[in-house]
């Protein structure tokens, strides 16, 4: 039975594994609810279209699954064109379907038109195409999942005419086998010798070997090689290698560290600003660089030897070429604690107050935790001295840097994770972009515990003003009464006076029926 495209996207989302859809329904895009129940799929009422997609980037990243959105045509997807951008900016899958008008070059001053919502979107994604037929909308969500699957995962945007959407359409193809990932493996006989012969190797990961993390530290034992992770790698190496670096990648003095070794490796990494924060890694040794994007491997950071492959497989061959490999090392665990130790120093000094508060929070808070944090010192503060044991446990919005990401996001992760712990962490002024979903996640019942740092400003940028010898301006901004406002939601409220006050706090959060919002200030640390 012939059915409107609308309702047989739906259905077909659903044969392609999709559960949940995050969106809000406008008069162009009513069709492509059309079908949602009947086809069995959830879908999540956000609060603007920026949290759907934050949402749908945060189921992304917590189930390792596509995200996906419905937005309405101009406004719908301008206000979704930010999370797209974070999406991009991070490589995660999330899928943005929307409507768009069906004429716009014939016609002026029609509902929510844009000169050119296609080319908008392009700017921000992948990849943005208009379906203008049923059997062109197939084809571009099978072409989206098949590249989800394969390539690097980044947001990807269909657009539909209303009409189109509305017309009765055939039905969706059965779907076939998803393409696996791959790349030529060739090189890892040129790296196992280069290994062996190195006295001082370290290897570099990046978020693209989270999911390498058993091979990795294989490989690491193997070799007595020392380590550092970017701020998506953390928790790939293991917290009690006396070889790890950490996430301290960003550490000024960590260009030294990897000028003395004799043989770098790069693993799921951009090496970008927002990963060293300096324009060079630091390396005179050679470099072999791994990845599954061609142009990181042909960037300004000159790798030796370059290999197109997916982290995972790379690292599982290279475990196997390795494992009679002698572990000799010139890497002393000694320097290493003696740089960790340091360097956490640093940060303490540069960002006061919140380190034991890390500290209190990693001692209180399940190793399976999953942490979404937003643009606020105290995530700068714990993606460098928070040890992570897993990977894939904490998504910060890295290179876009978008303000409002942790909340939304973290809705998404939670509703993906229902008997698992999900924690936002979140500045008082980022939290004030996307508060209003705390509707969302109450509608949910959620059990999130939202973790808020009030310090009154926007202190980094207050910061750097002053670094700069620029008066401080338009750092300051009157904040809301945060517990009074959660409670106007239907959330818990609670600030604790204390670490071990905030350690039990956070625990009975993670129960609670709705979710909690903890606000936290410098008093915490002269409380204890």
């Amino acid at each position: 039975m012939a059915r409107a495209l609308g309702a047989e996207i739906a259905a077909m989302l659903k044969d392609r594994g999709v559960e949940v859809i995050f969106g809000i329904p406008g008069v162009h895009n009513v069709e492509l609810y059309r079908g949602i129940e009947d086809a069995g799929l959830t879908h999540v009422l956000a609060r603007h279209e920026g949290g759907a997609g934050f949402m749908a980037d945060g189921y992304a990243r917590a189930t390792g699954k596509p995200g996906v959105a419905f937005i309405i045509t101009g406004p719908g997807l301008t206000n979704i064109m930010t999370p797209m951008g974070q999406a991009y900016s991070d490589s995660v899958p999330v899928l943005v379907i929307s409507s768009c008008l069906d004429d716009i070059a014939g016609r002026r001053g029609q509902l929510h038109q844009m000169r050119d919502q296609r080319g908008a979107a392009a700017t921000v994604c992948d990849w943005s195409e208009q379906a203008d037929t049923a059997e062109a909308a197939y084809a571009l969500i099978d072409r989206a999942f098949a590249e989800f699957a394969t390539g690097r995962a980044r947001p990807k945007h269909i657009q539909i005419p209303i009409a189109v959407l509305g017309a009765m359409a055939e039905a969706f193809p059965e779907a076939g086998e998803l393409p696996q990932p791959g790349g030529g493996l060739g090189d890892v006989a040129r790296a196992v010798t280069m290994l062996s012969v190195a006295k001082r190797p370290l290897f570099v990961f990046g978020g693209g070997a989270a999911h390498a993390a058993v091979a990795a530290r294989a490989v690491l034992r193997q070799t007595g090689a020392a380590s550092f992770t970017t701020y998506a790698g953390g928790g790939i190496t293991d917290p009690s290698d006396p070889l790890s670096f950490g996430s301290y990648l960003g550490r000024p003095e960590s260009e030294g560290v990897v000028a003395s070794a004799d043989l770098v490796v790069a693993i799921g990494t951009e090496l970008s600003e927002c990963d060293l924060w300096r324009d060079k890694l630091g390396h005179t040794a050679p470099m072999v660089r791994v990845d599954v994007d061609p142009v990181s491997l042909s960037d300004a950071h000159r790798a030796n030897v370059q290999i197109k492959a997916d982290a995972q497989a790379f690292l599982t061959a290279l475990a196997e070429a390795v494992s009679d490999l002698a572990a000799a090392t010139g890497w002393s665990p000694d320097e290493v604690t003696a740089a960790r130790a340091r360097w956490k120093v640093e940060v303490d000094v540069a960002r006061p107050h919140i380190v034991p508060v890390c500290d209190a929070l990693r001692g209180a808070l399940p190793d399976d935790t999953m942490i979404y944090s937003d643009m606020t010192q105290f995530a700068y503060v714990g993606k460098e001295v928070w040890d992570m044991g897993t990977p894939g446990l904490w998504h910060h919005p890295t290179g876009f840097g978008t303000l409002g990401y942790a909340l939304p996001a973290a809705i998404g992760g939670a509703l993906a994770r229902r008997r698992k712990p999900t924690v936002v962490i979140s500045g008082d002024y980022g939290f004030q972009y996307t508060v209003q979903e705390l509707g969302t996640a109450v509608e949910l019942g959620l059990s999130l515990p939202i973790l808020l740092w009030d310090n009154g400003k926007l202190k980094e940028i207050e910061d750097a003003m002053v670094e700069s010898q620029i008066a401080p301006n338009a750092v300051v901004a009157r904040n809301p009464d945060f517990l009074a406002l959660a409670m106007a939601f239907g959330a818990g409220a609670e600030e604790p006076g204390t670490l071990s006050e905030l350690q039990e706090v956070v625990v009975r959060a993670l129960d609670a029926p709705v979710p909690t919002l903890i606000r936290m200030t410098d008093a915490l640390t002269r409380g204890s």
